[in-house]
């Protein structure tokens, strides 16, 4: 059974079923939300509270405010989603995604010579640890390997994420937002437990991705090391 989140902010609920209606398609580049004085009816909010999920709207790209005419729906950057800070999950939509937990989430000591820098405090804090298989069509594509400062993620390590988005229960359960990052990427020679993952002979060639996710927290950084099978389907977005 889901763990029950932590109370979310009145402001926040607003801004997740906005966010889900532009994201689902109900509002188009360049349209407009209904104003403010409608969505305070609709949903029984305060004007400020209102002001305060559009302001994070405007914060997150989704859309922009023009004096006299009000909050302008803004073209979201799209793609496969690996390069795109909006996450593989929102970007795909509704195409047949699914992701399968190779090693769920456990706190481990930050692994020797890790592939970024880490503050005193990431290292302080401890390591949570994650394995991911994503599927696209039941077609292996992204192995993940996450790695997320334990700082103030209570009862993370007991959540389900099969099937579910990291950046989502990141966002909704811990207020945690991804604001942008850093990327190495390079073609390898997969070695044998990688290529079992994606199901390619071992010494296929992968593209390798050593990500570094920034939140809007300071010091709680997400890290990925990822490996792309992109025999049938290409990489491509906006980060």
């Amino acid at each position: 059974m889901e763990l029950r989140q932590m109370k979310t902010p009145r402001h926040r609920k607003l801004y997740e079923i906005l966010r889900k209606h532009i994201n689902d398609g109900v509002y188009s580049e360049g349209d407009l939300l209904p104003s403010e004085n409608d969505l305070c009816n609709v949903y029984g909010l305060t004007r400020p509270t209102v002001r305060q999920a559009l302001a994070a709207l405007v914060q997150d790209g989704y859309i922009s405010k023009q004096q006299g005419r009000g909050s302008i729906v803004k073209k979201m950057p799209q793609g496969i989603g690996i390069l795109s800070v909006s996450g593989t999950t929102s970007a795909l939509k509704d195409k047949n995604l699914k992701t399968e937990i190779i090693e769920k989430p456990h706190i481990i000591p930050w692994p020797a010579n890790f592939m970024f820098g880490l503050s005193d405090l990431e290292i302080e804090s401890g390591c949570i640890h994650m394995t991911r298989l994503r599927l696209l069509d039941d077609n292996p594509i992204f192995y993940d390997i996450s790695f997320i400062p334990a700082i103030n993620l209570p009862r993370f390590t007991a959540r389900n994420f099969r099937n579910r988005s990291l950046f989502d229960i990141l966002r909704k359960a811990y207020q945690v937002e991804i604001k942008g990052g850093e990327q190495r990427i390079k073609a390898i020679m997969a070695e044998k437990d990688i290529s079992g993952y994606l199901k390619i002979r071992p010494g296929h060639p992968v593209l390798h991705m050593e990500r570094k996710m920034v939140t809007n927290r300071p010091e709680l950084n997400v890290y990925s090391s990822i490996y792309c099978n992109t025999k049938d389907y290409s990489i491509f977005g906006t980060f």
